[in-house]
């Protein structure tokens, strides 16, 4: 259990490493809308808006850090929002499905690959 603790641990240190690098895009417009062409995508912006988007405004800088430029693999993005971190509460399953937050995690790719 201990060993657990400490990859734990060391996981979400280098969570927290990679949300504090880069800057926040502010007011930066992005280039049009985000062109949902795949179902993924729209079902994760749906969830997205409903769950995360008061605190990371369209990927932005809000409450939380900006999303939009920390190109964390999907499995970080997954054990933070399961996790949390900081300020960050956790979400359930019961909250966000593990389908609903792959979906999430595909409307942040698309996000950042549109920005």
């Amino acid at each position: 259990m201990r060993k657990w603790g400490g990859i734990l641990s060391l996981i979400a240190f280098s969570l927290l490493l990679q949300a504090g690098c880069g800057s926040a895009r502010r007011d930066e417009p992005l280039v049009g809308p985000l062109p949902i062409t795949d179902a993924a995508v729209g079902r994760g912006e749906k969830i997205f808006m409903k769950k995360c988007n008061q605190c990371h405004p369209k990927g932005d800088a809000g409450l939380g850090p900006g999303l939009n430029n920390k190109p964390l693999p999907g499995f970080m993005v997954k054990f933070q929002v399961r996790m949390g971190a900081g300020a960050m509460p956790s979400f359930s399953k019961e909250e966000i499905s593990k389908a609903e937050l792959n979906d999430v995690v595909h409307y942040l790719k698309a996000l950042r690959r549109h920005g």
